[in-house]
Protein backbone atom coordinates (compact mmCIF):
# COMPACT_ATOMS: atom_id res chain seq x y z
CA UNK A 1 0.00 0.00 0.00
CA UNK A 2 1.53 3.27 -1.13
CA UNK A 3 0.17 6.52 0.23
CA UNK A 4 1.08 10.13 0.84
CA UNK A 5 -0.51 12.78 3.03
CA UNK A 6 -1.63 16.29 2.07
CA UNK A 7 -2.24 18.72 4.93
CA UNK A 8 -4.31 21.77 4.00
CA UNK A 9 -4.15 24.74 6.40
CA UNK A 10 -3.64 22.61 9.51
CA UNK A 11 -2.83 25.28 12.08
CA UNK A 12 -1.26 23.46 14.99
CA UNK A 13 2.39 22.43 14.86
CA UNK A 14 1.52 19.86 17.54
CA UNK A 15 -1.05 18.28 15.21
CA UNK A 16 1.41 18.34 12.31
CA UNK A 17 4.09 16.71 14.48
CA UNK A 18 1.65 14.02 15.55
CA UNK A 19 0.67 13.36 11.92
CA UNK A 20 4.35 13.04 10.97
CA UNK A 21 4.94 10.52 13.74
CA UNK A 22 1.84 8.51 12.82
CA UNK A 23 2.70 8.71 9.11
CA UNK A 24 6.10 7.19 9.87
CA UNK A 25 4.48 4.40 11.90
CA UNK A 26 1.93 3.76 9.15
CA UNK A 27 4.40 3.75 6.28
CA UNK A 28 3.48 6.96 4.46
CA UNK A 29 5.75 7.82 1.55
CA UNK A 30 5.55 11.61 1.80
CA UNK A 31 3.81 14.49 3.54
CA UNK A 32 2.89 17.76 1.85
CA UNK A 33 2.51 20.75 4.19
CA UNK A 34 0.24 23.10 2.24
CA UNK A 35 -1.17 26.57 2.81
CA UNK A 36 -0.59 27.74 6.37
CA UNK A 37 0.36 24.26 7.62
CA UNK A 38 3.61 24.65 9.56
CA UNK A 39 6.52 22.67 8.14
CA UNK A 40 8.99 21.04 10.55
CA UNK A 41 11.43 23.93 10.09
CA UNK A 42 10.62 27.62 10.32
CA UNK A 43 11.64 30.22 7.71
CA UNK A 44 15.08 30.51 9.37
CA UNK A 45 15.62 26.73 8.98
CA UNK A 46 15.27 26.09 12.72
CA UNK A 47 13.38 23.02 13.87
CA UNK A 48 10.08 24.13 15.41
CA UNK A 49 10.12 23.19 19.10
CA UNK A 50 6.35 22.63 19.26
CA UNK A 51 6.55 20.31 16.23
CA UNK A 52 9.64 18.47 17.50
CA UNK A 53 8.09 17.81 20.91
CA UNK A 54 5.45 15.59 19.29
CA UNK A 55 7.12 14.33 16.09
CA UNK A 56 10.14 12.88 17.95
CA UNK A 57 12.32 13.00 14.82
CA UNK A 58 9.77 11.54 12.38
CA UNK A 59 10.62 14.33 9.90
CA UNK A 60 13.97 12.57 9.45
CA UNK A 61 12.23 9.41 8.20
CA UNK A 62 9.21 10.63 6.24
CA UNK A 63 10.04 12.77 3.21
CA UNK A 64 8.11 16.02 3.20
CA UNK A 65 7.59 19.06 1.04
CA UNK A 66 6.33 22.56 1.69
CA UNK A 67 3.74 23.75 -0.85
CA UNK A 68 1.75 26.97 -0.86
CA UNK A 69 -1.09 25.77 -3.09
CA UNK A 70 -3.02 22.67 -1.99
CA UNK A 71 -5.04 22.46 -5.21
CA UNK A 72 -1.87 22.50 -7.33
CA UNK A 73 -0.38 19.78 -5.09
CA UNK A 74 -3.47 17.61 -5.53
CA UNK A 75 -3.44 18.15 -9.30
CA UNK A 76 0.26 17.20 -9.40
CA UNK A 77 -0.42 14.00 -7.46
CA UNK A 78 -3.35 13.13 -9.74
CA UNK A 79 -1.13 13.60 -12.79
CA UNK A 80 1.30 11.13 -11.21
CA UNK A 81 -1.47 8.52 -10.91
CA UNK A 82 -2.51 9.06 -7.31
CA UNK A 83 -6.09 8.55 -6.21
CA UNK A 84 -7.21 11.35 -3.90
CA UNK A 85 -9.16 10.58 -0.71
CA UNK A 86 -10.43 13.64 1.19
CA UNK A 87 -11.11 12.92 4.85
CA UNK A 88 -14.13 15.06 5.67
CA UNK A 89 -17.66 14.83 6.99
CA UNK A 90 -19.81 15.53 3.94
CA UNK A 91 -23.10 14.43 2.41
CA UNK A 92 -21.40 12.28 -0.22
CA UNK A 93 -18.80 10.83 2.15
CA UNK A 94 -18.59 7.10 2.74
CA UNK A 95 -17.16 5.47 5.87
CA UNK A 96 -13.43 4.85 5.41
CA UNK A 97 -13.98 1.14 6.11
CA UNK A 98 -16.57 1.00 3.30
CA UNK A 99 -14.07 1.83 0.57
CA UNK A 100 -13.53 -1.31 -1.53
CA UNK A 101 -9.95 -2.54 -1.07
CA UNK A 102 -9.33 -2.34 -4.81
CA UNK A 103 -9.66 1.44 -4.65
CA UNK A 104 -6.62 1.86 -2.44
CA UNK A 105 -4.38 -1.08 -3.16
CA UNK A 106 -4.24 -0.81 -6.98
CA UNK A 107 -2.34 2.46 -7.14
CA UNK A 108 -0.90 5.05 -4.79
CA UNK A 109 -3.30 7.37 -3.02
CA UNK A 110 -3.15 10.55 -1.01
CA UNK A 111 -5.10 11.25 2.16
CA UNK A 112 -6.07 14.93 2.30
CA UNK A 113 -6.84 16.49 5.67
CA UNK A 114 -7.94 20.03 6.41
CA UNK A 115 -8.04 22.80 8.93
CA UNK A 116 -8.98 21.82 12.48
CA UNK A 117 -12.03 24.14 12.51
CA UNK A 118 -13.04 24.71 8.89
CA UNK A 119 -12.17 21.32 7.40
CA UNK A 120 -11.61 21.10 3.65
CA UNK A 121 -13.02 23.75 1.30
CA UNK A 122 -15.19 22.87 -1.69
CA UNK A 123 -12.44 23.53 -4.27
CA UNK A 124 -10.43 20.71 -2.69
CA UNK A 125 -13.38 18.38 -2.08
CA UNK A 126 -14.45 18.53 -5.71
CA UNK A 127 -10.97 17.38 -6.78
CA UNK A 128 -11.10 14.28 -4.58
CA UNK A 129 -11.83 10.93 -6.17
CA UNK A 130 -13.71 10.01 -3.02
CA UNK A 131 -14.60 11.70 0.24
CA UNK A 132 -14.30 9.40 3.23
CA UNK A 133 -15.28 9.90 6.83
CA UNK A 134 -15.13 8.32 10.25
CA UNK A 135 -18.64 7.64 11.55
CA UNK A 136 -19.31 9.52 14.79
CA UNK A 137 -21.49 8.28 17.64
CA UNK A 138 -20.93 10.87 20.37
CA UNK A 139 -22.28 14.36 20.91
CA UNK A 140 -19.17 16.20 19.69
CA UNK A 141 -19.18 14.50 16.25
CA UNK A 142 -15.55 15.26 15.52
CA UNK A 143 -12.02 14.09 16.19
CA UNK A 144 -8.72 15.90 16.39
CA UNK A 145 -7.20 16.02 12.89
CA UNK A 146 -4.16 13.97 13.94
CA UNK A 147 -6.34 11.31 15.55
CA UNK A 148 -8.58 11.18 12.47
CA UNK A 149 -5.52 10.65 10.29
CA UNK A 150 -4.35 7.76 12.48
CA UNK A 151 -7.75 6.06 12.44
CA UNK A 152 -8.03 6.21 8.65
CA UNK A 153 -4.37 5.44 7.82
CA UNK A 154 -4.24 2.35 10.01
CA UNK A 155 -7.80 1.35 9.13
CA UNK A 156 -6.90 1.27 5.44
CA UNK A 157 -3.55 -0.41 6.15
CA UNK A 158 -5.28 -3.27 7.98
CA UNK A 159 -8.10 -3.53 5.42
CA UNK A 160 -5.52 -3.92 2.70
CA UNK A 161 -3.76 -6.65 4.66
CA UNK A 162 -7.04 -8.42 5.29
CA UNK A 163 -7.99 -8.23 1.61
CA UNK A 164 -4.71 -9.98 0.75
CA UNK A 165 -4.96 -12.48 3.59
CA UNK A 166 -2.00 -10.96 5.44
CA UNK A 167 -1.33 -8.13 7.83
CA UNK A 168 1.74 -6.22 6.69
Amino acid sequence: MRFSVVLHDVRSAHNVGSIFRTADAGGAEKIYCCGITPAPFDRLKNLREDFAKVALGAHDFVPWERADDTVATIEKLKSEGYKIFAIEQAEDAVPYFGVPPGEFDERPFALVLGNEVEGLPDDILKRADRTIEIPMFGKKESLNVAVAFGVVAFGLRFREGLSRGTIE
